[in-house]
């Protein structure tokens, strides 16, 4: 018997944001670094995944073979204060991690203004 199933793979994304950088938190279960392609383009951010797996089993009286596969492509627009040249990703037990660092202005702390009655 042989079975083929296309699996729904739309990943759970969480945004974070510190005072120096933005972070996606994307998770992958099964994915590898080389199934997982992260791109900046069109003043966005692209992270597509595709998985591929194939179980064979041989037994005396039957044989068994399943194959399932999916695909994604998720887009973000980055803020303008982001160093597109500095964004780093990395996969570590199926949960991608893709930090995007402010720039230097983005990373001053916030001007108070008083307000004056007039």
């Amino acid at each position: 018997k042989s079975v083929a199933k296309k699996v729904a793979a739309s990943p759970a994304v969480d945004l974070s944001e510190s005072d120096k950088a933005y972070e996606i938190t994307a998770e992958l279960p099964g994915l590898d670094e080389k199934d997982i392609e992260v791109q900046v383009i069109n003043g966005g951010l692209t992270i597509k995944g595709e998985k591929k797996e194939h179980k064979e089993e041989k037994h005396k009286d039957y044989y068994l073979s399943e194959r399932s596969y999916g695909s994604f492509t998720r887009y973000f627009g980055l803020p303008e204060c982001v160093e597109a040249s500095k964004i780093e990703a990395s996969v570590k037990n199926g949960v991608l991690r893709v930090t995007l660092p402010k720039n230097a202005e983005a990373q001053k702390p916030p001007k108070k203004i008083d307000v004056k009655a007039t």
